[in-house]
């Protein structure tokens, strides 16, 4: 399975109609890619928060709807990073996309863990409340959005409803870029998964991005990494490396904490 990271900058300047033609043309350029992957609020920016609401846009809005097209153009599984969706009672959420080859809706996932503490996204978005995975013909995608990292528990429970690849969009500053790699590769090894975990790159808001979006295997190995520029990330793996992984090593059948089973 070949899948590319786009790691896209989010630089000031830079219209969101702009970024968002821009994004589609990088999308339609992968089609030897069966996966492409966008970063989180890569239309704005994610610690862009004065934008937040003048952004905001519904899930079938103009984000929505480049990115149904570049997909079907490019006929590739596409998790289009995430947006910020204004739903119809008014809240704001941060909202992941994905689409199938044909154009098609497959998923939608509004972020669960809001960054922030008592400011931000904290305070200017809704939380999401249910785990979302994907089912792709050679895996099953878990959907998890930047902050979500720092929660093992969320992947824990992504593992448990059949995820194989899990796949982090993230705006992560570059002065936690150290976490970045660590939190990828630790949610890599305790779930025995892939990690496809794509970051934007350049400035917003006075944050600079971290970059350095990565791929890492059951192992914890990282299997490739950008630098902290604009870039096409593309690997190849083998997804069936998950279940012997699992098989050879099955740890996570010795689970004992957080599961509705005597203990041993």
């Amino acid at each position: 399975m070949r899948a590319s990271l786009l790691q896209v900058a989010v630089n000031e300047g830079e219209s969101v109609d702009s970024r968002r033609r821009r994004v589609a043309a990088m999308v339609r350029d992968q089609a030897a890619a069966d996966l492409v992957v966008l970063p989180e609020l890569w239309t704005t920016g994610a610690f862009a928060y004065d934008a937040f609401d003048s952004e905001a846009e519904p899930v079938e809005g103009p984000t929505f709807e480049a990115m149904a097209k570049a997909a079907s153009d490019a006929g590739v599984w596409l998790h289009a990073g995430s947006i910020p969706e204004r739903a119809p009672d008014g809240t704001l959420y941060n909202t992941s996309l994905v689409f199938s080859p044909s154009g098609e809706p497959a998923a939608s996932y509004r972020k669960i863990h809001r960054f922030g503490f008592d400011q931000g996204e904290a305070v200017l978005m809704g939380a999401g409340d249910a785990l979302v995975t994907v089912r792709l013909p050679e895996t099953v995608l878990g959907v998890a959005t930047c902050y979500d990292l720092r929660f093992p528990e969320l992947f824990r429970g992504l593992v448990d409803s059949g995820a194989e690849t899990l796949v982090v969009a993230a705006g992560w500053p570059e002065r936690r870029r150290a976490h970045w790699t660590l939190l990828a590769r630790a949610r890599a090894v305790e779930n025995q998964a892939f990690v496809l975990a794509c970051a934007t790159a350049g400035t917003h808001a006075s944050v600079p991005q971290a970059g350095h979006s990565l791929v890492v295997d059951p192992w914890g190995e990282v299997l490739a990494e950008a630098g902290p520029d604009e870039e096409v990330l593309t690997v190849d793996f083998d997804p069936a490396t998950v279940a012997g992984t699992r098989e050879r090593f099955p740890a996570l059948k010795d689970r004992v904490l957080g599961l509705d089973r005597p203990r041993r």
